[in-house]
């Protein structure tokens, strides 16, 4: 998961990130941290996973590069990982 994908996924449920900490059960200040890092989020995994299991709880699938969503349900993807777009 990157920070992108999590800041794109919260844009979708029109959801902060008081909420976001909420329904995962990890403090604000962890979202924060997660959502302001570069690229893809590092840190304990389980406190990962809990962010990831509140996203798909509340109906958001993230997908990671060369993935296909087999859910059959409307998203957005970039079309070139963000580090590898040209400006």
């Amino acid at each position: 998961m990157t920070s992108v994908q999590m800041r794109a996924a919260r844009a979708l449920l029109g959801m902060d990130q008081a909420k976001l900490a909420e329904l995962s059960g990890v403090s604000l200040a962890t979202i924060q941290r997660m959502e302001s890092s570069e690229g893809v989020v590092r840190g304990v995994v389980e406190t990962l996973m809990k962010v990831i299991q509140a996203f798909d709880a509340a109906g958001v699938e993230l997908i990671g590069d060369r993935q296909r969503s087999e859910s059959g349900g409307r998203g957005v993807r970039l079309k070139t990982p963000v580090g590898h777009r040209e400006v």
